[in-house]
């Protein structure tokens, strides 16, 4: 597999090594980039509390709007009947927010919207001229008043002695979205699959924020840039919870992503795969 880069934010080469990365590995790691690292521990801590009380379930989520909480096991990986070990909480704009956090994660999506505009400008700016052109539209306009950009906040619990063994934190899966936009996750785990079929541990250093390519945005680019596997693995501590906040950043339904899809239909089919619908 080629070498996922890791560049700085603020470097005039931002755009090209970023498609670089992402063409040839589906990731890149974000270096020097604006999101404070205490506002991440903030959030992280603020979570942990909720998580652990009984208030959690106040929020049950909504099977057709997909916003609040999922207990454990609720998602499987697509084509997989194991669930993973995990429960999380989606946040999205218009959806319900615990009342029992500060406004902390809010301020998060905001940083992480503003960072996906600019992550997805240098994306389109720095694909080649034909794969441009499959592109129903710059792809920083395909989000723009998006309403299914998503936070997912997920608490990978303790393992325990009831757990199905073959089950793992997070199967082997791609992403739905264009792009996702994830901090470091408070304990290691995360994994992606070469090319030659070997798992790649992804660094968790808190100075990083990691982008990968999500299904959307494979489609639209006609295999361009490629949803990379990836997967979440048990740790070797079985008493360790471990915390992670992805955001996916997804294109308004009405976007045309190709001949065959447009972002709601895609998404629709996807949720239906991996057991939320």
């Amino acid at each position: 597999m080629n070498k996922i880069l890791t560049i700085d934010y603020q470097s005039p080469e931002l755009g090209q090594k970023l498609t670089t990365s992402l063409r040839n590995t589906g990731f890149a790691v974000i270096k020097n980039h604006p999101i404070s690292h205490t506002l991440i521990d903030t959030i992280y801590d603020e979570w942990k509390v909720f998580f652990s009380k009984e208030v959690k379930n106040d929020y049950h989520f909504d099977l057709v709007k997909q916003d609040g909480y999922f207990p454990y096991l609720s998602e499987n990986a697509k084509d997989s009947d194991i669930k993973d070990l995990k429960e999380f909480f989606h946040i999205y704009d218009w959806g319900r927010y615990p009342t029992e956090l500060s406004n902390n994660t809010n301020l998060l999506v905001s940083e992480f919207k503003n960072m996906a505009d600019k992550m997805l400008l240098e994306i389109n700016n720095h694909s080649p001229e034909n794969i441009k052109k499959k592109y129903s539209m710059p792809l920083n306009q395909m989000i723009k008043n998006s309403e299914t950009n998503l936070l997912r906040v997920i608490h990978y619990p303790p393992l325990n002695n009831k757990d199905n063994p073959m089950a793992i934190r997070a199967g082997a899966h791609e992403d739905i979205n264009l792009i996702t936009l994830l901090v470091a996750g408070s304990e290691p785990g995360l994994q992606v699959l070469s090319n030659d079929g070997k798992w790649i541990d992804v660094s968790t250093s808190p100075d990083y924020i990691v982008v990968n390519i999500g299904d959307m945005l494979q489609e639209c680019s006609g295999g361009y840039f490629p949803s990379t596997t990836h997967r979440v693995i048990n740790p070797s501590e079985r008493n360790m919870s471990r915390y992670s906040m992805p955001f996916f950043v997804h294109a308004r339904d009405d976007v045309k992503l190709s001949e065959n899809y447009t972002a709601k239909s895609y998404l629709d089919e996807r949720l239906k795969e991996i057991g939320l619908k």
